[in-house]
């Protein structure tokens, strides 16, 4: 047997090759859209991609079952409750699929979304336990998937929890202790709140240490798993929709063309925006008027997903070499309308320099004298579990991926201070009140665990 895990770190995303090496067919499971990866690893192990399984309506990236189908004619399954647009193979609960002595078997596990599935991985079809079971959202590493996504419409939260109780301590810890587990996401996801950093790990040790793994009633699974998720970025419902349509596929070979001075003047004029991918001491240092930071060397994606509509025409400026990889890492969530990218950012800034502004970040100590002014706006753009371990007093609480939509609860011509855990985030944040005509905005270098290493918090 072929097994092969392949991790985003941007997405916190895990998807899966799993192939019979006696008869050369496989199948990918919960494939992210730039298929290219399994492409390259399936013809060097003289694979065939038969088929695409996906777990679920992904909502917090675009699922590449479209591509893999265009390239290999694989057929595509989901759970029989699925009813997308596209063809597809309904898979029932218990169905087994053979691709040789490799066996997979079917496990529908409802409560993240009603059509989840689990797939139990069989290295031989009369083994009688199970090599792994790819869990999709259903079970994580440290937790399970959280039932409250607008992804689910039509279904409560509620209805959600009781099917992933069932799901969870019923048909996934019925499996035998042995049976190595395999999420579709790790630490960082906004599809749960406590996901591990590990890869992978057995029902057994998840029965011991998983809080929602533990022996409790219904009701008390509901309540524990669905307090203090993280708020959802906005994108989320456009990918889980856009995953259910028969929509446009991205070649292999996609890339975006490096713009001249007047195609980016042209392209700003038509009303694009200027994403400026740099890492935050080189976008403090200097800047385009308007350009909203999301760095590269964090999670890209999804905090893009946060600030940006998907229907928005975006402009490059990124680290020399790194340009296509930011327009796939958008591209990755549906985000399809890069025009370009500026080629020398420095020499663009250089040659701009009455459009270049600066940023305004302030030290702990800093900060602290202006959030005594009683015009300062000071607000946390942390998600509820961290702040229910403190705030800086006074801080009004707006989560990142609430922002845009909160920003007429602020007052653009008074001084506004942000802050998040390490200072990331705010920066983002910041970029984004400025490009939205905020005059006065900075963000506090180390955040709040800086703050509170040198402050009494409110709890």
């Amino acid at each position: 047997m072929l097994f092969t895990q392949y991790y985003l770190d941007c997405l916190s995303q895990a998807s899966y090759l799993v192939g019979d090496e006696t008869t050369g067919q496989a199948v990918v499971v919960d494939p992210r859209r730039d298929v290219a990866d399994y492409l390259a690893d399936a013809r060097a192990a003289d694979l065939r991609i038969v088929g695409v399984i996906n777990t679920h309506f992904h909502a917090d990236f675009v699922s590449g079952h479209l591509e893999l189908a265009r390239e290999t004619g694989a057929w595509i399954g989901y759970g029989d409750v699925a009813a997308p647009e596209f063809a597809h193979r309904a898979l029932a609960d218990g169905e087994r699929i053979s691709l040789g002595e490799v066996t997979l078997e079917i496990m529908t596990t409802p409560g993240h979304t009603p059509e989840s599935i689990s797939v139990l991985v069989f290295e031989h079809a009369d083994d009688e336990v199970a090599y792994g079971v790819l869990t999709g959202d259903a079970l994580f590493i440290g937790d399970v998937g959280r039932p409250d996504l607008l992804a689910s419409v039509g279904v409560s939260a509620d209805e959600l929890g009781r099917m992933l109780y069932d799901s969870v301590q019923r048909k996934l810890m019925g499996l035998p202790d042995a049976v190595r587990v395999f999420p579709a996401h790790g630490a960082g996801s906004a599809c749960g709140k406590n996901l591990s950093t590990e890869k992978q790990s057995t029902i057994g040790a998840q029965r011991a240490l998983n809080y929602a793994c533990q022996p409790m009633t219904e009701e008390e699974f509901v309540a524990v798993v669905t307090e203090g998720q993280p708020s959802a970025p906005a994108y989320f419902l456009f990918n889980a929709t856009l995953n259910k349509k028969e929509r446009d596929t991205r070649s292999l070979t996609a890339a975006i063309p490096a713009l001249d001075d007047a195609a980016v003047a042209a392209a700003l004029a038509d009303g694009a925006i200027v994403h400026d991918a740099r890492d935050a001491i080189a976008f403090t240092a200097g800047h385009l008027r308007g350009a909203v930071s999301v760095p590269a060397d964090g999670r890209l994606s999804e905090t893009a997903g946060m600030v940006f509509r998907p229907d928005q025409r975006i402009v490059i400026m990124a680290p020399e070499g790194q340009e296509q990889e930011v327009a796939m890492r958008l591209a990755r969530i549906g985000f399809d309308h890069a025009v370009g990218y500026i080629a020398n950012p420095e020499a663009y800034l250089l040659a701009h320099e009455h459009e270049v502004q600066h940023a305004s970040r302030l030290t702990v100590s800093q900060a602290a004298a202006a959030v005594a002014r009683a015009d300062v706006q000071l607000v946390d753009i942390r998600n509820p579990g961290e702040t229910s371990g403190g705030t800086i007093p006074g801080a009004r609480l707006i989560p990142l991926p609430k922002l845009p939509r909160r920003l007429a609860e602020l007052d653009p011509t008074a001084p506004v201070i942000l802050y998040c855990a390490g200072a990331w985030r705010s920066s983002v944040g910041a970029s984004l009140l400025r490009a939205n005509g905020f005059a006065d905005v900075s963000d506090i270098l180390g955040g709040y665990t800086a703050w509170a290493q040198a402050h009494p918090v409110a709890s």
